[in-house]
Formats: C-alpha cells, sequence, structure tokens
C-alpha cells in the first residue's frame, strides 16, 4: 500500500512540473516588433527567423501584457534586438 501511495505522489510530482514547464508567457522583439506568445525562444526564432530577441519570460500572461504595455506599449509596439 505505501509503495502505491509513493509511486502515486511521484507522478503526481512529475505531472505538475510538466505542466509547471509549459505555462510560460515571454515577450519577444521580433523583426522590430513587440509580440507576447506562448512559444519558447527555439520555437519562436523557427516561425520568426533570427531577427527575435527575448525580453521577459512570465508564469501568467496578463502579466507579460502588462511588461510589454508598461515598458513598449503594447504588443506591436516598436523594438529593437540592440
Amino acid at each position: 500500500m505505501r509503495t502505491a501511495v509513493a509511486i502515486a505522489f511521484a507522478g503526481l510530482l512529475l505531472a505538475q512540473h510538466a505542466v509547471a514547464e509549459t505555462s510560460h508567457y515571454y515577450v519577444y522583439c521580433a523583426n522590430g516588433r513587440i509580440e507576447v506568445d506562448g512559444r519558447n525562444p527555439e520555437q519562436m526564432r523557427s516561425a520568426r527567423g533570427s531577427g527575435v530577441c527575448m525580453l521577459g519570460r512570465f508564469n501568467y500572461l496578463s502579466d507579460a501584457q502588462s511588461f510589454a504595455q508598461r515598458n513598449f506599449g503594447g504588443a506591436g509596439g516598436t523594438c529593437s534586438c540592440r
């Protein structure tokens, strides 16, 4: 019985870790424009090319949007990766 409980608990911890890893939101400068996106940096570079840099990583979409608004005027604002 204890072994079954320990295995179930370990499974829950692994599942929680997997969910936590996939729930980030990023603010990018992509080809001179601000984007708020759930794709990780590798996926974003694949989609947008080499003119992409990450400006922030957040656990919540609202935090990423607030950061973009406060610092760049929101999604679509101008930016530079320099």
